[in-house]
């Protein structure tokens, strides 16, 4: 996959935020952030890389738990400063086992669970 990497405006960390839609359904999967290497990582080996920002770190979604997520299309907002990446999940994509991260909703004064576990944490990495 060619990717125009030198129009994106990363910030001032050298990130760019990344929105992870599921490309069959369009369920919003994750968001995280990718620098340049993990970008070019993700378009060349064809799985969604990030930069984890706690650790310090590559991180390959998926390398734990199996739980990857194949790249089918990769998108620039207006601005060339954030990324949409269409995806094939491997899996529940959050680490909670839900499909998505986004399993929760506003409900009066609390948030609410509206989606079901779909894998057990502890069998897919070990620990919660």
């Amino acid at each position: 996959m060619n990717f125009p990497i030198d129009t994106l405006r990363f910030d001032e960390n050298g990130l760019v935020p990344t929105i992870v839609q599921d490309a069959a359904n369009q369920t919003v999967l994750m968001l995280g952030f990718m620098n340049r290497e993990s970008l070019l990582r993700t378009i060349s080996e064809g799985k969604v890389c990030f930069w984890s920002r706690s650790r310090q770190k590559f991180w390959l979604k998926g390398e734990t738990s199996g739980m990857f997520l194949l790249v089918r299309s990769l998108r620039v907002n207006c601005e060339l400063n954030s990324l949409l990446i269409l995806a094939e999940p491997i899996g529940p994509t959050c680490h909670t086992g839900h499909e998505s991260c986004y399993f929760r909703e506003a409900q009066e004064s609390e948030w609410a669970e509206i989606a079901p576990v779909l894998a057990n944490p502890e069998a897919l990495y070990g620990k919660k």
